[in-house]
């Protein structure tokens, strides 16, 4: 069972990949991150969002678990995202979408089966792959009791 993030964006600066690698390396199956970088579109607008959207659909499959990170989802707790990482590892692969500066499109909005805030802040968008990595570390101390999150 793998974890593919798709995030629209330039690659990891230097100073984030260091902070996920850390995390990644702590993670153990089925806790198997991959990355798919997609770059920004070269329109702005409406017309980004639609280009950037496509793109991002054609990378998913019908059966891959959808999380749409968006300012306007569910706010979870650590612990509540560990129990669904641990239900949609049963079943599928789960994809998590990181959209760009404009948003997605309300059809990749549909095609998500869960979507999350991570707060009611903004956060840039590389500094959100830092805090998603170790949010996915921190699910699964918690799945298996581990000494990292203090309840």
């Amino acid at each position: 069972m793998s974890i593919n993030i798709i995030a629209i964006g330039k690659k990891h600066e230097s100073w984030i990949c260091e902070g996920l690698e850390r995390y990644q390396k702590r993670l153990k199956r089925p806790y198997d991150v991959k990355w798919v970088l997609l770059p920004h579109s070269s329109l702005d607008g409406q017309s980004a969002r639609e280009e950037e959207s496509g793109r991002i659909l054609s990378r998913i499959d019908r059966a891959d678990y959808v999380v749409l990170l968006d300012e306007t989802g569910k706010n979870i707790s650590s612990p509540e995202l560990s129990r669904l990482c641990e239900t949609q590892f049963s079943h599928s692969i789960m994809t998590i979408i990181i959209g760009g500066a404009f948003g997605v499109t309300t059809e990749l909005q549909q095609r998500a089966d869960f979507v999350w805030s991570l707060s009611r802040l903004v956060f840039p968008h590389q500094l959100v792959r830092l805090l998603l990595v170790e949010q996915i570390y921190r699910a699964q101390e918690i799945q298996t009791g581990g000494k990292y999150h203090h309840l």
